[in-house]
């Protein structure tokens, strides 16, 4: 276990175009290293404590690093890449790094740029020749544009996150369900319905945006306020 988090593998979005080091998938493995130091520090067990703590550290300092591409001011999909993804937006949510850090900031501009669309709607990643064994273009994964609510609200734009919050909102259907997906072009909803991860994200940006600390900065935090 202590060494699995060094090979590639599918990433979050279980591509087919081959394992990659997904930096996504480094971060994860950073939290699971970084929660049981916590744990085991917490109950007294300082020495195993302090060997995940090793180990988090670790990762953390490759991530950053190999992640990181200065010329995009971004992080990036995998280790190499110059492609974005739309799970880089968890990268505070999870506390890997504050919002404030400006590696944060870039890769929320970059996103921004690059996978919103419509103001709206956030694709997984760019399909363009994505080497994903998939043909390109996609609808949007809703899950995707919540996460974007919740960064927004760690980086102080709570306007920008109520009016997208209100207008994802809007795309329910008349029983109050959201798809996996949803097409731009058509208004269309794509994929599983109703898909869990869509009103998971749904209600956490909706505790986010209606009491003074929702679950976006209770996730944030915790890790934050020790670096």
């Amino acid at each position: 276990m202590a060494t699995a988090w060094r090979e590639p593998d599918e990433g979050i979005w279980e591509v087919r175009g081959g394992p990659q080091h997904f930096v996504h998938s480094k971060v994860m493995a950073w939290v699971a290293f970084d929660r049981a130091a916590d744990s085991l520090e917490s109950q007294a067990f300082a020495e195993s404590g302090q060997r995940w703590r090793e180990i988090a550290d670790k990762i953390h300092a490759e991530i950053c690093e190999r992640g990181f591409d200065r010329d995009l001011d971004s992080f990036v999909q995998a280790y190499g890449s110059k492609r974005l993804d739309a799970s880089l937006l968890l990268m505070p949510l999870v506390g890997f790094l504050p919002a404030t850090d400006p590696r944060v900031r870039g890769t929320l501009r970059a996103i921004e740029e690059r996978l919103l669309i419509e103001g709206e709607f956030v694709l997984r990643y760019e399909t363009e020749d994505a080497g994903d064994g998939l043909p390109a273009g996609e609808g949007a994964f809703l899950a995707c544009s919540f996460w974007l609510v919740d960064s927004y609200i760690l980086h102080g734009r709570y306007d920008e996150a109520r009016r997208l919050f209100d207008r994802l909102l809007s795309r329910c259907n008349d029983g109050g369900l959201l798809a996996e997906e949803f097409d731009p072009l058509t208004g269309r909803m794509l994929g599983n319905f109703p898909q869990a991860y869509s009103h998971v994200g749904l209600i956490n940006c909706a505790l986010s945006l209606s009491r003074h600390q929702g679950p976006a900065e209770e996730r944030a935090r915790s890790t934050n306020a020790k670096r």
